[in-house]
């Protein structure tokens, strides 16, 4: 491509093309060196500085714009960046806003000339290329622009005197617009306010309800509506269908539709992502309907995967001053310009180029509707399956014959309440499940869409993403893929919520928190039993012991995830688990959390209770440490308190006294004289500690078999000669109760080594008292232990 430069006429373009390669090259390298991060993690990037006055020369200033566009949000997420996959005929799309700022500096008539030419043929090619025939073009960056100047274009119709009496003209006859409820969020009041039209001259058609797609406009009631708007003395003025909601991707019944408007002299504006495929050799009827609507909104950036190039807006129109005059067309050339960038893309892809992307996309949504066919629990909301390039599922438990007459039964009971639960809970888990395939395969571009009828479905509509992200065949294979693992884990969470929830209102201790947002298993709470404490206490109380039963759930090795829970909106002070397999067992789940938060619970009284213990021991000392000195004061006498009187006393006679102290045995929370160890140099052992308190839940496990998982061993699945059985045996024989009555063969034998233990214990027990000097507390303990064993 260079040497192809260096061969161009005007060396200005050349130099333009090498700058803009060498631009791209830079923005597009995303390897920084480690003293450039540690540059930008301390430079002021988002604090706006003076204008350096000397001026930055270009690799600066490319450097600059190149950490501004990868920064630490880059690090954070793991979506890929428009930028990153733009190949040459994004290179081209770019060059264009390059060659349209240059061009613009040519005298006027060269300006016009080349303008009026670049407008030509790329009107004349997307016409052809999308089955339009005579019609005229409007370039704009908001794809809502065209729809907008479209409205104005009818009102100039319409109204003859819009022109000389502005909106005076419009109080004899109130306009009307009439939009699908399928269409665009706030598609309705935009035109509203760019129009200066109230909100009443904004009529939304409801989908059908009965018969059809209900993503589709109801017809009948469509012609209902602007009969009795007519006889109110308003005037029909335009229809806006979709060739594909924005939603799930659907075709309203465009020939229907025209008809319609030809009765009632009103417009029809299509747009919707199904016009791509105006461009293919076969098209479907519904779609093909739309060559012969008044206008259409084409966004060839997104269907081709260029960036930065306008939206497109074909129109029929037979009055030029009317398009002049509703902003459709413009008098100055420099306006025409924006069309260049996509009038440098056409002629690189080509026709075949075009074709091909968009016949690659709906074979990839073609692909992926055949694979979802054969899997359960999933359930498609498409309106053709032969041809679809929109793909919108959602997964949905199907009930069994038995399960579905009790469940209807309860759902006759408390029909609304169940019908709404039930309903936020899948939408919660499709909601889940489009973020992990998002996450799993980010190439596939499939995102979470909410539908009035369906609620949550996951999207897939490569005709807007594929172009972008460079989506293949293998990516729609590996989305299957994903998709085959996480049916599963739903399907098994879903089963065992409701045990879930019933053990733990069962189980004492813990409280079950109803959030339908949250998709896994369910919320607990440790109900924290209070003492009269205020609120306040107890709150901090609650969040410590659940903080506390968080961690510790946590540091076992499971395969459950343990959370607090969504950031914004959860909870507080519960333990939040996620999704589960079908080998969960619910109850010792259950179990583990109670026995958990209750020793979490005993140890965080038994801290209080030793705190107090403390406290008044410490106080209990203080007095009797001030009453032995006031003793040993009274026991010394007055004399041996003058400094030089005591100490010529206590030289000529000595007092013996000897050294009192306490020490307090945490044991017997008790407070206890000195007087011994100062004797025996050794400090008393005391009473042996209580044990700490620990959960009774000590299931046994096969090796490498994680907690909260079932056995799924049979009694007969092992021999017995395995060792699995073996190890059963002798638990079972450790669990057996010793015999407490010798039999008559062994009674005289047990005799003997009954005394032959007590000589030992006792033995063992003059040794000790003569080591204790020696000794440590912990060796006292441990000896008064084996004493008590033997």
């Amino acid at each position: 491509m260079d040497a192809s430069l260096e061969k161009m006429v005007d060396p200005t373009l050349a130099e333009m093309g090498k700058n803009l390669n060498e631009a791209m090259k830079m923005l597009e390298d995303n390897q920084r060196k480690v003293e450039e991060e540690n540059e930008k993690k301390y430079a002021r990037k988002d604090i706006p500085g003076p204008l350096q006055g000397s001026g930055q020369d270009m690799v600066s200033i490319l450097q600059l714009v190149q950490n501004l566009m990868h920064g630490e949000e880059e690090e954070e997420t793991s979506q890929a960046y428009r930028l990153q996959n733009v190949g040459e005929q994004g290179h081209m799309a770019l060059l264009g806003h390059s060659l349209a700022a240059y061009i613009s500096v040519l005298d006027r008539e060269r300006l016009r000339k080349l303008t009026t030419r670049i407008l030509s043929d790329t009107t004349l090619w997307l016409c052809r290329l999308f089955r339009y025939e005579n019609g005229s073009a409007y370039y704009h960056e908001d794809d809502r622009e065209g729809l907008l100047k479209i409205c104005r274009l009818v009102i100039h119709t319409r109204y003859e005197d819009y022109t000389v009496e502005g909106f005076n003209v419009l109080y004899t006859k109130q306009p009307v617009i009439y939009i699908s409820s399928a269409a665009r969020t706030g598609l309705g009041q935009a035109l509203c306010n760019q129009l200066g039209l109230p909100l009443s001259c904004m009529c939304r058609v409801p989908c059908n309800t009965m018969f059809g797609s209900q993503h589709q406009m109801d017809v009948a009631l469509l012609d209902r509506l602007i009969k009795d708007d007519v006889e109110s003395g308003k005037l029909p003025l335009l229809l806006v269908a979709n060739a594909g909601t924005p939603g799930a991707g659907h075709t309203d019944k465009l020939g229907r539709l025209k008809e319609l408007c030809e009765q009632y002299n009103m417009w029809l504006h299509v747009e919707g992502v199904n016009l791509a495929t105006l461009a293919l050799g076969y098209v479907s009827s519904s779609v093909l309907a739309a060559t012969k609507c008044d206008s259409m909104t084409l966004t060839l950036g997104s269907w081709l995967g260029l960036p930065a190039v306008p939206a497109v807006t074909l129109y029929r129109h037979e009055d030029p001053s009317l398009s002049l005059a509703a902003g459709l067309t413009s008098s100055q050339p420099v306006e025409k310009l924006p069309c260049l960038p996509l009038w440098l893309s056409l002629q690189y892809l080509g026709h075949d180029g075009i074709v091909e992307r968009i016949k690659h996309a709906s074979q990839l949504s073609q692909r992926l509707l055949e694979n979802l066919k054969n899997l359960d629990f999933i359930k498609t909301s498409v309106e053709d399956e032969l041809s679809s390039p929109v793909v919108v599922f959602k997964f949905f438990r199907e009930y069994s014959n038995r399960d579905q007459t009790s469940h209807a039964a309860q759902a006759s009971t408390i029909q609304h309440p169940i019908i709404s639960n039930e309903r936020h809970i899948y939408d919660t888990f499709n909601q889940w499940l489009g973020e992990q395939l998002a996450q799993l395969v980010p190439a596939s571009g499939a995102d979470v869409v909410e539908l009035e009828d369906e609620g949550t479905c996951v999207r897939f509509s490569p005709l807007m993403t594929s172009a972008v992200l460079g989506t293949e065949i293998q990516d729609v294979d590996q989305l299957v893929d994903c998709l085959k693992m996480k049916i599963p884990v739903l399907t098994s969470t879903l089963q065992l919520r409701e045990e879930f929830e019933q053990e733990v209102r069962r189980t004492v201790g813990l409280l079950y928190i109803e959030d339908l947002s949250w998709p896994g298993l369910g919320v607990v709470r440790y109900n924290y039993h209070s003492d009269g404490k205020n609120e306040d206490k107890q709150e901090k109380e609650l969040e410590k012991i659940n903080t506390e039963l968080l961690k510790k759930l946590n540091e076992l090795e499971s395969d459950l995830t343990f959370s607090l829970g969504p950031e914004f909106g959860g909870q507080k002070n519960c333990v939040y688990i996620g999704m589960v397999t079908e080998d969960l067992d619910v109850s010792e789940l259950v179990e583990t959390i109670a026995a958990t938060g209750r020793e979490i619970e005993e140890n965080s009284r038994l801290l209080e209770n030793m705190t107090e213990v403390v406290r008044k021991g410490i106080q209990e000392a203080q007095l009797q440490l001030q009453k032995a000195n006031e003793e040993r004061l009274l026991e010394e006498g007055v004399l041996r308190q003058i400094p030089v009187v005591g100490s010529v006393l206590n030289w000529f006679s000595p007092f013996q006294a000897s050294p009192k102290g306490r020490t307090f045995n945490l044991t017997a929370g008790s407070l206890e004289s000195t007087e011994s160890t100062y004797v025996s140099k050794a400090q008393g052992t005391g009473t042996t500690p209580p044990a700490t308190p620990t959960s009774s839940l000590a299931k046994q496990r096969l090796p490498g078999q994680k907690p909260f998982k079932r056995s799924l061993r049979s009694s007969d699945a092992f021999s017995e000669t395995s060792s699995v059985s073996h190890c059963d045996d002798l638990e079972k024989m450790e669990q057996r109760p010793p015999t407490l009555s010798p039999s008559p063969e062994q009674g005289p034998l047990e005799t003997e080594k009954t005394e032959e233990q007590k000589e030992v214990a006792q033995a063992t027990k003059a040794d000790t008292e003569d080591i204790q000097s020696n000794k440590s507390p912990h060796n006292c303990t441990k000896a008064e232990e084996q004493e008590s064993q033997r």
